[in-house]
């Protein structure tokens, strides 16, 4: 095992290339991987990569993950039509796959030594070390935390331990931090972490709703199995669902919103996210889904959804319970197979059509137009349904009249 061979997940940005020539002056002989989990383009991969090789790493990697991502991340997410604390949607989530695919690199290196660029202050480090640990036994080096406890002002240090090594800084996003993906997009910093009204410049994959455009649209999306195969009768892998529903539904406005709520470290958090894809598949995924299960179902599965976003959401995805949890959605998925039709408009979207041969539906009998059974049989069902409330109500009239005769 090498004792001086260090992966760093590399993404190019201020934190991770201060990280390379500062482990190499600690002795480490640095391999930077690139994770593509969405957002970034063929040029944009290629500055990555030239990036970490004029900083010094010894070998650049890079891993096309979106397709992973999809499979792993995106289809439970909607199979459980869940958001963290009922409305962030889980956007962090390609963490995992970084941290999994940083050790797969470890192991073909011969190293246990892995490297991040995390803060002390977020929830993102949380997500890594957890997964690092759940993974294997390795070496965890986090050096913008190490040099968190030495100066104030981190920011500002970066760029000059780089300027004075020779290294120019990119001035991308200095306002907002913007992380984007397949999943969508995260906007912080300034007046966002302030309280106050996002500006305009934060409008990264939806329309100002100056911008919306004028005529209505629909979209139908076929399921098989609760998950996406098709758009408008084409059929699409998922990265392309995703590609083409963030771009269709964004330009409505459709994802945008503003979370604001507990991180897992304790503190309040606020940030803007955009998903447009990831709000059009939920809504219509859970529009086929309520009808072709069974009410328990139904009133269940939230239960265990809820749970499994919590999990990934604190930087639990590796663990044992969040695998049982997705094993549980899995098999809720079986008959969710059918086709949606949604309206969207104007920074809105309805479903206004849901077809399935394994909707929940009797010959027999519809809701409150017609039914195979008699007056007498309904109202003998009633009796019974209420019999307890009816007893309750009984019990307690006797009751009051013995107090009012004591």
């Amino acid at each position: 095992m090498s004792q001086n061979k260090v992966v760093l997940a590399f993404s190019g940005g201020l934190d991770t290339s201060f990280c390379v020539p500062y482990l190499m002056g600690k002795g480490y002989e640095v391999h930077t991987l690139f994770v593509n989990t969405g957002g970034v383009n063929a040029e944009k991969c290629q500055q990555i990569e030239k990036r970490a090789l004029q900083l010094g790493a010894k070998q650049h990697w890079q891993v096309d993950a979106q397709q992973m991502l999809w499979q792993e991340i995106i289809t439970p997410l909607v199979w459980g039509n869940s958001k963290y604390q009922g409305q962030y949607p889980l956007l962090c989530a390609d963490r995992y796959l970084i941290a999994k695919e940083s050790i797969k690199l470890c192991q073909q290196l011969g190293t246990n030594i892995v490297a991040h660029g995390c803060t002390g202050m977020g929830n993102d480090q949380v997500r890594f070390d957890i997964s690092i640990k759940a993974l294997g036994d390795y070496i965890i080096l986090s050096p913008i935390r190490d040099i968190q406890q030495q100066v104030k002002d981190v920011r500002n240090y970066e760029i000059k331990y780089l300027h004075d090594k020779g290294f120019e800084t990119s001035t991308e996003h200095k306002k907002y931090s913007i992380n984007e993906n397949l999943l969508g997009v995260t906007i912080s910093g300034c007046e966002i972490d302030q309280w106050q009204e996002p500006q305009d410049d934060t409008y990264v994959l939806t329309n100002h709703y100056h911008d919306f455009p004028q005529q209505s649209q629909k979209l139908t999306l076929d399921f098989v199995k609760g998950e996406v195969v098709a758009v408008n009768g084409q059929k699409m892998a998922g990265v392309e669902i995703m590609q083409l529903l963030n771009k269709t539904l964004g330009q409505y406005g459709v994802g945008r919103s503003i979370y604001t709520g507990d991180t897992v470290i304790g503190l309040k958090g606020r940030i803007v996210f955009e998903a447009p894809a990831l709000f059009g598949l939920i809504k219509a995924h859970q529009a086929i889904e309520e009808v072709v299960l069974t009410q328990w179902q139904n009133q269940f599965k939230p239960q265990v959804a809820d749970k499994w976003t919590e999990l990934v959401y604190k930087g639990f995805y590796f663990d044992p319970l969040c695998n049982d949890l997705h094993q549980f959605l899995a098999s809720t998925q079986a008959h969710v197979n059918g086709t949606v039709e949604l309206l969207i408009y104007a920074g809105q979207m309805q479903v206004v059509a849901v077809n399935s041969s394994a909707i929940l539906s009797s010959k027999d009998a519809s809701y409150a137009q017609s039914a195979s059974w008699g007056i007498e049989e309904a109202v003998g069902f009633i009796q019974l349904y209420g019999n307890s409330t009816a007893i309750w109500s009984k019990v307690k009239q006797e009751q009051q009249e013995q107090e009012g005769t004591a």
